[in-house]
């Protein structure tokens, strides 16, 4: 990313949430963005800014029409200027007549905002034409969008191959994000503990196969758990579970074991009389939770069994909660999980939290700064742990 006096088009993950005054309520993804536009600022760049921010063309006005209003990026633009200490100019379209004008008189050490790239079609659709057009915004372009990078649209993927192999690079970010996650995937020390939670097995069977090849333990919580513990033989009353992928949860136990990886399930669970953040609760062995009742969260005994293995670990990942945390009630194991990896990082452990539910599960308990690295991207980070190749980081290697 050594680009001097250059119009670089940086595409971005602005994505943030909004509340309905359209105030930002979390700029994490603008503060992970910030080194990358300061770094091109302080050599000189003009500085195009390209995001998308929501769904746009699934949430039309009852006339069919876009919704500007709400997912217009004009809404960060205040917010980013405050950030930068500079005024943000902000071009009214994406590739239209306002960003070529503005985009054409932008001068080293500003910063332009686009229009959100998803208010064209051909962005999802991966369209040559409106990536060709983005293209001729700027002289190079950067990809530090790293929550996007498993998506092949226009400016995410389509748009690198307008420019040159010297003309395009992976931001800060992106370079964090890659590095971070190849060292646990490919470099990591041992004991090697991978900690995976969430509601069904069906969204983490890859990874869990991807798993089984490198760790020593897989700590299975959180909905999907349940599954696993009927494909034991379990009495697991109306817990969540996957019927149709209990063979499947047979398989991958009987791989684990032939592969020497120590698979550690839930041995007793909080369970619930019914799916609410007052329902009545109490412990119970995981394999005999009683009619009626549901496991919401992992139970005192799993905690401590989980927390064990964690602490003594040298590298870490983690992905998923361990119960419906976003209920206090619940939200314990995933609490006991945030210090566990806190407490081995502080030891010398290599540990990375791994996207979506995580993410918000560290940052609410305070402990994302006592861990070795946390991620920007959700379904992104999950497709590169699966060993997929990402096609928003194919397109710059190319």
């Amino acid at each position: 990313m050594k680009f001097q006096n250059k119009k670089v088009l940086v595409r971005v993950d602005f994505n943030v949430p909004l509340d309905k005054a359209y105030n930002i309520t979390d700029d994490t993804r603008i503060q992970a963005a910030l080194p990358t536009i300061k770094t091109l600022l302080q050599n000189n760049n003009a500085i195009i800014l390209a995001s998308h921010l929501g769904r746009p063309m699934k949430n039309l006005k009852a006339d069919g029409s876009i919704d500007t209003a709400k997912f217009t990026l004009k809404h960060l633009q205040s917010h980013l200027s405050k950030e930068l200490d500079l005024e943000v100019q902000f071009a009214e379209d994406t590739i239209g007549d306002d960003a070529k004008t503005k985009s054409e008189y932008l001068k080293p050490g500003e910063v332009l905002l686009l229009e959100n790239t998803r208010f064209n079609e051909g962005e999802k659709k991966g369209d040559l034409e409106f990536a060709k057009q983005l293209s001729l915004l700027a002289d190079v372009y950067v990809n530090d969008a790293f929550g996007t990078a498993h998506r092949a649209h226009g400016s995410t993927a389509t748009v690198a191959q307008f420019f040159e192999k010297e003309e395009k690079s992976f931001g800060l970010l992106m370079q964090d994000e890659i590095k971070n996650a190849s060292k646990v995937l490919n470099a990591s020390d041992k004991p090697f503990t991978a900690i995976v939670g969430g509601a069904k097995v069906s969204d983490k069977i890859m990874l869990i196969d991807e798993l089984l090849k490198k760790v020593n333990h897989l700590i299975i919580g959180g909905g999907m758990a349940y599954t696993f513990l009927k494909a034991q033989g379990g009495k697991i009353g109306k817990s969540l579970f996957e019927e149709d992928k209990v063979e499947l949860a047979k398989n991958l136990l009987k791989q684990a074991a032939e592969k020497g990886v120590e698979i550690h399930l839930p041995k007793d669970s909080i369970i619930a009389d019914k799916f609410d953040k007052d329902a009545s609760f109490k412990v119970a062995p995981s394999m005999e939770i009683e009619d009626g009742w549901m496991g919401l969260d992992i139970g005192p005994e799993a905690k401590n069994d989980f927390a064990s293995v964690i602490e003594n670990s040298k590298t870490i990942l983690w992905n998923g909660p361990m119960g419906v945390f976003e209920m206090e009630n619940f939200a314990s194991g995933t609490r006991a999980m945030a210090h566990a990896v806190a407490y081995a990082t502080a030891q010398g452990a290599f540990s990375l939290i791994g996207g979506g539910d995580s993410v918000a599960a560290i940052n609410q308990t305070g402990l994302q700064e006592q861990v070795s690295y946390v991620s920007t991207g959700g379904g992104a980070m999950l497709e590169f742990l699966e060993g997929k190749e990402l096609p928003g980081i194919a397109a710059i290697n190319q």
